[in-house]
């Protein structure tokens, strides 16, 4: 090996790290903050078709996604949700909605507001 190339590998090594590993982080953050959000919308369908059926009220969809998000992710994601009437194309229906947190640039970044809501249709008495 000549003696001009001594050291080159080390540079070459640091100057594709400085690249490589905070776009692989990023890749992952955004995983995890799609992961959250998708858990909520889950969470809040399940809810809503809950409190639809004929014998529940809409906190009772409320207090089921309240269980569900704590139980799949945290309870600190789980701090504001709502559950309420609304219409469904027409139809008289329940909404449960959650406003989460999530740190989009690691565990103490900036927070990516989340807004999520499940809606259902209520079942009508027989």
């Amino acid at each position: 090996m000549p003696r001009t190339e001594r050291g080159a590998a080390v540079v070459d090594f640091v100057l594709v790290t400085t690249v490589l590993v905070p776009l692989v982080l990023g890749i992952v953050q955004v995983g995890l903050v799609l992961h959250v959000r998708n858990t909520l919308t889950a969470a809040a369908s399940e809810g809503a078709r809950l409190a639809a059926t004929a014998d529940h009220e809409p906190a009772h969809g409320a207090a089921l996604t309240r269980a569900r998000v704590a139980e799949v992710i945290s309870d600190g994601y789980a701090g504001d949700v709502t559950a309420g009437a609304t219409t469904v194309d027409g139809y008289p229906g329940v909404v449960v909605r959650v406003r989460a947190e999530v740190p989009a640039l690691g565990l103490f970044g900036p927070a990516v507001s989340l807004d999520v809501e499940g809606h259902a249709v209520e079942e009508q008495p027989p």
